[in-house]
């Protein structure tokens, strides 16, 4: 396949004179633009013909006779023509690479430099060597590693990467090592890492669109299992296809949401693939994912070339997450006492021998249950716990409470005021808390104003408890303070991708990392604050700005100065747009707006229709259907706000929605420099547990009598008139609560319903705010009114707790397996 023109110009074919554009002929011209075609075509052309021209060898030949002579003919353009079909190589490389950051200088507190065992890399089927070449622009490869083997089953693809070892000068510390996967052995060529009695393996083991091409892969898999060191990491990269019916029983994935592929794409890509010898089976990956705990997995699309579907995974040897971290998340996530093993099956034995002392069941958590039932049946753990952090608790996300919100949060930013809740709680660093995620901003603020001994951020929606992740990560990875303020601030940050890949995987949880590589988009294209379901309000009046032709007067009325110079831009620019009669009719008065763009309940709704119809005056009015009631509660919302508080300096909840970003002097307390500098502390965190789920849930869960306080937000407006759930819950918020803890709540009602109830469950009941006509409850001013229940009473606390509909969480047969124990 040579040319007479390679090395040479490609107007060499040309007579001098004649290639200029003013005598080209279309003969010539059109010749011109064929033999261009062919010489920059000409590694697509040869990758055409072996992959779908060349004969294949017989059935009867050996695997590596068939592997040599698929590529014997391609090795010199192989990785040319790789780039675009082999998606995901360089981001799992990234992932990986960020990964052993983490461990290295920050779990061991080395410097990489002064590393006495550096690390030792296998990778299999690694073909021309393109990965190790790339690696080296994220993690040089000499200052990390004492040695990389290459190991490859075709002689042709190997040449070709000893050349390239050999001009970059890596000859000396990349091995290149032509054999079956299955028969190499790390103690062939590290005798003196052998020796050591402290570990034996490799630190990492990748494969890069190998696994896919190995007929026997149960073997290999299995030989990487007892390759790899007790603390290592192996990843994969490669095409899949595969149900999501077939892994939805799994507790051991990394999440499974993005997983599916629809039966007409797994019967077309299984086919052609198959065709070169690429077997995309279910059994590889699954296989691959029973050895070895999930650290990381994820699944994406080759949009570029038809869809094809491809995963990246990153795992460790199952035992890496030994009893005693089981039981170090379980107590934290549950506020139980820690037991070692040994304790707490000591603890066991005496239970049933009849001879303890307390018959108090130890309560336990669904992670842990899932864990202990993983165990028994030899299965790796949760992937939550072979994660780098322990705030995300374990959940199953195809329960449809989870799956209702469709994988995207509504509230891209928190609508409560943290100021109120610091003065009237007056949180320390002795509290336990359980409050409603939301954005997470919150969560923040009490970590940041109050130093909570433990906060439990609780949200039914997964993706809500993904956007809380990710601002933890942000400040766990020390970013500096400009890519924070980028990120969720201006809510728009161009290198979100890099940044996420490089700097936050090793503090995400799997099903997080997928969620925000999926929708990176949200930081580089259309922001942060205009997604989600609250994008549907902002975006709504900006563009009824923008239509009458007021928007440059919401720079003017954020920028104000003076109470003054802000009320008159409001009441003759902005508030006859805002609430004119007709957004009222056709927006205000909207349920389906009200509860995608607001979060408004049909049953908070209600409520707000029966204050106004029925208090204030000694008659009732008369209802209608106009909106009216819904109309004057944003009155009153809005109308006090702008009178009594200047948006640019200390509102920023409004600055927001107006603008679509913060400004440095109006922001969030975890956007300011003392914020950012408590947060980047190395144990900000370590009391954050993140529960997704519902109240009900975690709060059955959670030890009796250990909480302090409990925010629910406005969450019991939700609830049915019939106070069944009210009930129910108020009933586990007073088993969790120790005596005089509190419950802090909202409520778009000025005396809600349910307050009864809490009286009746033996809370002593305070309203701390209520909304005024022409005055502000808070600086967000959403609610009417602001409670706080504090538990005065004991009875029927300790022993009357009731099983949530899902099942028991008192784990009174539940035990570690006896082979963890020891």
């Amino acid at each position: 396949m040579s040319s007479y023109f390679d090395g040479l110009p490609i107007w060499s074919a040309f007579p001098k004179g004649i290639f200029f554009p003013s005598v080209l002929t279309p003969t010539l011209a059109i010749s011109f633009l064929f033999l261009l075609l062919i010489r920059l075509g000409k590694p697509y052309l040869l990758f055409f013909y072996h992959c779908f021209l060349k004969p294949h060898t017989k059935v009867g030949d050996s695997q590596q006779q068939a592997i040599e002579n698929f590529y014997k003919g391609q090795a010199a353009i192989y990785d040319a023509t790789r780039e675009k079909l082999l998606q995901g190589r360089v981001e799992m490389l990234q992932l990986v690479a960020a990964q052993l950051k983490y461990r290295i200088e920050e779990l061991e507190g080395k410097e990489k430099s002064t590393l006495s065992d550096r690390l030792v890399w296998v990778d299999i089927g690694g073909g021309t060597g393109y990965n190790i070449e790339c690696l080296n622009h994220f993690l040089p490869i000499r200052e990390y590693f004492s040695a990389i083997y290459l190991v490859d089953l075709s002689p042709s693809l190997c040449d070709v990467a000893r050349a390239r070892f050999d001009a970059l000068g890596w000859g000396d510390l990349v091995k290149v090592v032509c054999m079956d996967a299955r028969r190499f052995k790390i103690e062939y060529f590290e005798p003196a890492r052998a020796l050591k009695g402290e570990q034996h393996g490799v630190d990492w083991i990748t494969m890069s669109y190998s696994l896919s091409m190995i007929p026997d892969f149960y073997s290999v898999i299995d030989s990487l299992s007892s390759l790899l060191a007790p603390t290592g990491i192996v990843s994969v990269a490669d095409f899949y296809v595969q149900s999501v019916t077939a892994v939805s029983g799994r507790t051991y994935t990394g999440g499974v949401l993005s997983r599916h592929v629809n039966w007409l794409s797994r019967l077309f890509w299984r086919t052609w693939f198959e065709f070169d010898r690429v077997m995309l089976d279910e059994g590889r990956r699954d296989y691959l994912e029973y050895r070895f705990g999930t650290i990381m997995s994820i699944d994406e699309r080759n949009r570029l070339l038809g869809g094809i579907p491809y995963y990246i995974w990153i795992g460790c040897p199952k035992s890496a997450a030994f009893a005693g971290h089981i039981e170090q998340i379980d107590a934290a996530a549950t506020e139980s006492p820690y037991l070692s093993p040994a304790n707490f099956q000591a603890s066991r034995n005496l239970q049933l021998s009849g001879k303890a002392q307390s018959t108090e069941v130890q309560i336990r958590s669904k992670g842990f249950e899932a864990a202990v039932l993983n165990l028994s049946s030899k299965l790796p753990l949760p992937s939550t716990f072979y994660q780098n952090h322990p705030w995300r608790i374990y959940y199953d996300e195809l329960l449809p409470c989870h799956t209702q919100f469709q994988n995207d949060y509504i509230y891209a930013f928190t609508w409560e005021d943290p100021r109120v809740d610091y003065r009237l709680l007056k949180i320390n660093e002795r509290d336990v808390v359980l409050a409603l995620t939301s954005a997470g901003d919150n969560i923040l603020s009490y970590i940041i104003d109050a130093s909570a001994k433990r906060v439990h951020a609780v949200d039914m929606n997964p993706a809500q408890n993904h956007l809380l992740e990710l601002k933890l990560a942000a400040f766990t990875a020390k970013l500096p303070q400009e890519d924070i303020w980028a990120m969720f601030g201006r809510g728009i940050h161009p290198d979100f991708r890099n940044l996420l890949i490089n700097k936050l995987s090793p503090h995400l949880s799997s099903r997080a990392m997928q969620f925000w590589l999926e929708n990176s988009y949200r930081f580089t294209r259309c922001g942060l604050y205009e997604s989600g379901g609250s994008r549907i309000a902002i975006k709504m009046t900006r563009w009824l700005f923008r239509l009458f032709g007021v928007a440059r007067y919401v720079d003017m009325i954020c920028s104000a100065k003076t109470l003054n110079e802000q009320r008159e831009i409001w009441r003759e620019k902005l508030r006859p747009v805002i609430l004119s009669w007709w957004v009222s009719w056709a927006i205000i008065s909207n349920e389906k707006f009200l509860w995608k763009a607001l979060g408004v309940p049909s049953n908070q709704r209600d409520m707000i229709n029966d204050d106004y119809y029925n208090v204030g005056d000694s008659k009732p009015k008369q209802r209608d259907r106009g909106g009216k009631a819904m109309w004057e509660y944003v009155v009153n919302t809005l109308d006090p706000v702008v009178e009594t508080s200047l948006i640019g300096d200390d509102n920023y909840f409004y600055e927001l929605c107006l603008k679509g970003c913060y400004s440095k002097r109006c922001c969030p307390s975890y956007l300011t420099d003392t914020g950012y500098a408590k947060l980047t502390r190395p144990d900000a965190f370590d009391g954050v547990r993140i529960h997704t789920d519902g109240i009900l849930e975690v709060l059955a869960r959670i030890q009796p009598g250990t909480l302090t306080i409990a925010v629910v937000m406005d969450s019991m407006d939700w609830f049915d008139t019939d106070g069944v759930k009210a009930r129910e819950e108020i009933q586990r918020l007073r088993c969790a609560l120790a005596l005089g803890g509190r419950v802090m709540f909202r409520s778009a009602g000025l005396k809600p319903w349910y307050t009864k109830i809490f009286e009746e469950e033996g809370f002593e009941l305070k309203r701390v705010g209520t909304r005024l006509p022409g005055a502000c409850i808070d600086r967000v001013n959403m609610y009417a009114s602001t409670w706080i229940a504090t538990k005065v009473s004991i009875s029927e606390t300790i022993g009357s707790r009731r099983s949530s509909s899902s099942g028991s969480s008192r784990m009174e047969e539940l035990k570690l397996p006896s082979a963890l124990m020891e």
